[in-house]
């Protein structure tokens, strides 16, 4: 009997491959799948859409998300053919699905041209200390839109 999972990441594997020949992005594709079905994929398309979001794992998310209609992907498992960068890991975490799978690893990545080490250096930085100055401005009207949040009746919570 043939395990499932294999061929989920040789389908991620397979549109990295196809997404990499067509020039579309880099060589990084993912497959979303519940309950033994795709219902998901995505290919990086970074390059070909101008869209520095456009990774192949959230491609896919956004894809699964609209075909359930939900912002959630419970029950869901995530097949990519690398590990997720940080901006995908935070994607994946706020869609929550049950498991993520990845072939090639971030250091893998880094070795073909891909290093995101900065970035993960950059996450842990104290904000005054990041390469991109983020400096606060009108606190007191953000803060006022949280606490309208918190009063709204009709919210929907996430």
């Amino acid at each position: 009997m043939t395990d499932p999972g294999k061929n989920f990441m040789q389908l991620a594997i397979g549109l990295a491959r196809e997404g990499m020949n067509s020039a579309t992005g880099g060589p990084f594709g993912c497959v979303i799948v519940k309950d033994t079905v795709v219902i998901a994929s995505g290919k990086n398309a970074v390059t070909s859409t101008n869209d520095p979001t456009a990774h192949a794992e959230v491609v896919a998310i956004r894809q699964a998300c609209r075909a359930l209609g939900t912002y959630q992907l419970n029950g869901c498992e995530l097949y990519t053919s690398c590990e997720p960068c940080p901006m995908c890991l935070g994607a994946i975490y706020w869609a929550r699905p049950d498991k993520v799978y990845y072939a090639a690893t971030r250091h893998d990545a880094a070795d073909a041209g891909f290093d995101d080490h900065f970035i993960y250096e950059q996450l842990s930085a104290t904000v005054e200390n990041r390469a991109i100055p983020m400096l606060p401005l009108q606190r007191e009207s953000g803060i006022i839109l949280f606490e309208e949040w918190k009063l709204k009746s009709d919210k929907t919570s996430y």
